[in-house]
């Protein structure tokens, strides 16, 4: 399943180093995240997005201090 996600990113290269360590989290299946249009493709098993999104706030804080991630 693919959900989609506003992301207030502020450069390409950060957009990279989200993607990165996102896919890195147990049970995403792919990630997207278009710096352009600021949003963010996650997929992943539906029972996971709970937990998977926990981690994936975390994850694009640390990269950029203050990134959120908001569902659509």
């Amino acid at each position: 399943m693919e959900r989609t996600y506003k992301i207030n990113v502020d450069c390409a290269n950060c957009a990279a180093k989200m993607e990165r360590a996102i896919e890195k989290i147990k049970g995403v299946e792919s990630v997207s995240i278009n710096f352009m249009s600021q949003k963010a493709f996650i997929e992943a098993g539906e029972g996971d997005f709970d937990r998977i999104m926990e981690e994936a706030a975390k994850a694009v804080d640390k990269i950029d201090k203050g990134t959120v991630l908001e569902a659509l």
